[in-house]
C-alpha cells in the first residue's frame, strides 16, 4: 500500500498535548503519513487536500471540535462519499470516540488498521445565507453556553452520562434570559421559551443517555423549556433536565428540522463546538453518508 493512500493528521494541543509523538510513531509503522496540525483553519485546509487528492483512509488524532474540522473539509471537497475516516480520541471531550466504541488512543490506532466500517449518517445545519452550510456529527446546540458541552468534568460525565454537560450549563442558567424559539419537524413542533434547544446525531440525550442510532437517518431532539432559575436549587435544575419523562421536556426524533428565533436576537448555536449566531437553522440529516472505522463497543442500533 502506497504511504500517500492513508493519511492522519494530529493535533497536538488537543487534551493534555502529551500524544503527538507517541501518535506519530504509531501510525507511520501502519503506513499512514503523518501531519501535525497548526490551527482550526489549517486542520480544514488538510481535510480538504486529502479529500480532492483521493486519499483512502484519513485518520484524525483530537477531540471532538478537531474531527468537526476534518469534516468540514471533506465536505469542502465534496469527499464524504470516498473517504474511510478513522477517529483516534486524543481530546478533553471525545464524545463521538466514545459513541463508536473507541476509549482510548491506542483503541484508536488500532481502529485506524482493524476497526470495522460503518457508513455512519451526517448532519448537515444551514443558515439563511447559502454559503452558511457547515455538518456535524456530534450534534448543534441552542441555548446553552457555547463551552458547556466540552467543558464539563470527567467526575460529571462519570456520574450523569451524556447529559453531564447539561449540568454545567445549568450553573449557567441563573444569568440566562432563554429563548424565543419555534422548533419545526414532520413529525412534531414547539414553540415558546426555552433554556435549549439540543439536536444530537451521535448523542442521546434523554432516557438512560448513551448512544444514539447514527445510522436511522434521524436526529435525536429534545426542547427544555425555560425553567425560573432564580427559584430553583441547583441540584433541582440537574434533577429535571436529567429525568425521564418529566414536564417540560419534550423528545421527538426527525430526519429535518428547523429552528428560528421568534425573538428580537439571533440565537447563538454550537455545532461540535463551532460556535455561531443565527436567525434560523435548518437541519437535515444525510443518511450513511460517510464511512467510519468503528470499536468493538460499537452498537449499530441502541434500542
Amino acid at each position: 500500500m502506497q504511504i500517500g493512500s492513508r493519511r492522519c493528521l494530529v493535533n497536538p494541543n488537543s487534551g493534555t498535548s502529551d500524544h503527538a509523538a507517541y501518535v506519530r510513531r504509531a501510525m507511520e509503522a501502519r503506513g499512514f503519513a503523518v501531519t501535525e496540525t497548526e490551527s482550526r483553519d489549517h486542520t480544514v485546509e488538510l481535510a480538504r487536500e486529502a479529500g480532492e487528492n483521493g486519499v483512502s483512509t484519513l485518520a484524525v488524532c483530537g477531540g471532538d471540535g478537531t474531527i468537526n474540522d476534518v469534516l468540514r473539509g471533506l465536505w469542502t471537497a465534496d469527499a464524504l462519499g470516498d473517504v474511510t475516516l478513522a477517529i483516534i480520541p486524543g481530546g478533553t471531550a471525545n464524545l463521538l470516540a466514545e459513541n463508536l466504541g473507541i476509549d482510548s488512543i491506542d483503541e484508536g490506532i488500532e481502529c485506524s488498521d482493524t476497526g470495522e466500517v460503518r457508513a455512519l449518517d451526517v448532519g448537515v445545519a444551514e443558515g439563511s445565507d447559502a454559503d452558511d452550510t457547515d455538518p456535524f456529527l456530534v450534534s448543534c446546540i441552542a441555548g446553552l453556553p457555547a463551552d458547556a458541552s466540552t467543558g464539563t468534568s470527567g467526575d460529571l460525565k462519570e456520574r450523569f452520562g451524556t447529559l453531564a454537560f447539561l449540568i454545567t450549563g445549568a450553573r449557567e442558567t441563573m444569568a440566562f434570559d432563554g429563548l424565543d424559539v419555534r422548533v419545526e419537524s414532520p413529525t412534531q413542533s414547539w414553540a415558546g421559551d426555552a433554556t435549549c434547544v439540543l439536536v444530537g446525531n451521535a448523542r442521546k440525550f434523554v432516557e438512560e443517555g448513551g448512544q444514539a442510532n447514527m445510522e436511522d437517518g434521524r436526529f435525536d431532539v429534545v426542547v427544555v423549556e425555560r425553567m425560573p432559575p432564580k427559584n430553583l436549587a441547583f441540584e433541582a435544575a440537574v434533577h429535571r433536565l436529567l429525568g425521564e419523562g418529566t414536564d417540560g421536556v419534550t423528545h421527538f426524533r426527525a430526519g429535518e428540522l428547523h429552528v428560528v428565533s421568534d425573538g428580537d436576537h439571533p440565537i447563538t448555536f454550537s455545532r461540535d463546538g463551532e460556535v455561531a449566531a443565527h436567525e434560523r437553522l435548518d437541519f437535515r440529516t444525510l443518511q450513511t453518508a460517510l464511512d467510519v472505522r468503528v470499536g468493538d463497543g460499537y452498537v449499530p442500533d441502541p434500542e
